[in-house]
């Protein structure tokens, strides 16, 4: 059974490998038509059958469509193999992560508040205009991901340019997600300055570590089962959601070893973050690759409608 909303393509052998033609719908020309086709309102957009049948893609000769099958596979493997090859890393980066903390029984533990600086973001929805404001990139909880920021889709928010101190990310400045589904509650990550005058919204707080606390140690702490087990404690739960707010996180129970310590047991860590930093390179790289060699391959031939 297919559901209503899901439409079958059945190929004729005789002229459309089938696996050709999902890599031939999902190029850019054909996701290009797709939009073109779109219909809906509030985020809910539908495609119709007659709009299906109508798209274009390459009709090649089976052997070149084989060709590109053999392409796109050979890429495939080569990716699968390094993500499996990530998971390994990760695991390995998590336990690490574990050991560096499960050594200190004896470190002073004091609240968040005394030791670093919990602020709240830019509030969206009323944005200034005119003189006196200025237009700049913010992070909102999609950018800060477990362990790391993701500005792959960055917005821009208009703010009063007085108040570009109160909201200005710095390098070093770690960033917790306020909430949503349960996985999000005080997720973070370290800014590590990549853009500038870059701000942070409401929905993520920012804690710019004092002298006694590393960034990174910090980090790994709020990251850790004892760092989750306290949000989900403290934080204001409903079905599948969570929420913790600015007071939750300043008097959040910290441990703070001295710098040298913190510094030796981030060593491995930051080790292997760096060989997982690699990996997951190598794998965006391949798949930049694999789209430009795949798009190279369909680009010349005469767009004719499938015979399906």
């Amino acid at each position: 059974m297919v559901p209503d909303l899901v439409f079958r393509l059945v190929a004729d052998p005789d002229v459309l490998d089938p696996d050709y033609l999902a890599i031939a719908l999902a190029s850019n020309a054909a996701r290009w038509q797709i939009d073109e086709a779109m219909r809906g309102s509030s985020g809910q957009y539908k495609i119709s059958q007659a709009d299906v049948r109508d798209l274009r893609v390459p009709r090649i000769p089976l052997d070149e469509q084989r060709r590109i099958v053999a392409a796109h596979a050979a890429f495939k493997r080569r990716i699968g193999a390094l993500e499996r090859a990530l998971r390994k890393l990760r695991v390995a980066e998590q336990g690490l992560s574990a050991e560096a903390l499960s050594v200190g029984q004896g470190w002073e533990r004091v609240h968040l508040e005394s030791v670093a600086a919990v602020a709240a973001g830019v509030t969206l929805g009323s944005e200034p205009v005119g003189d006196g404001t200025i237009e700049l990139p913010y992070l909102r909880v999609a950018n800060v991901l477990d362990s790391r920021i993701d500005t792959a889709d960055v917005k821009r928010v208009r703010i009063l340019s007085a108040q570009f101190e109160r909201y200005a990310l710095r390098p070093g400045d770690l960033l917790l997600t306020e909430g949503g589904d349960l996985d999000k509650l005080g997720r973070g990550a370290v800014w590590d300055g990549r853009i500038e005058s870059c701000l942070h919204q409401n929905h993520v707080f920012r804690v710019r570590c004092g002298d006694r606390l590393l960034p990174d140690f910090l980090a790994l702490y709020t990251a850790s089962s004892e760092g989750r087990a306290y949000f989900l404690r403290v934080g204001k739960q409903t079905t599948n959601l969570a929420s913790i707010n600015s007071t939750q996180v300043k008097k959040m129970p910290v441990p703070v070893p001295p710098l040298e310590e913190q510094q030796r047991l981030l060593g491995p860590v930051r080790a292997a973050r760096k060989r997982v930093a690699v990996v997951e390179g190598q794998i965006a790289k391949l798949r930049t690759v694999q789209r430009a060699v795949v798009e190279d391959l369909l680009t010349g031939a005469e767009a004719q409608t499938p015979a399906a």
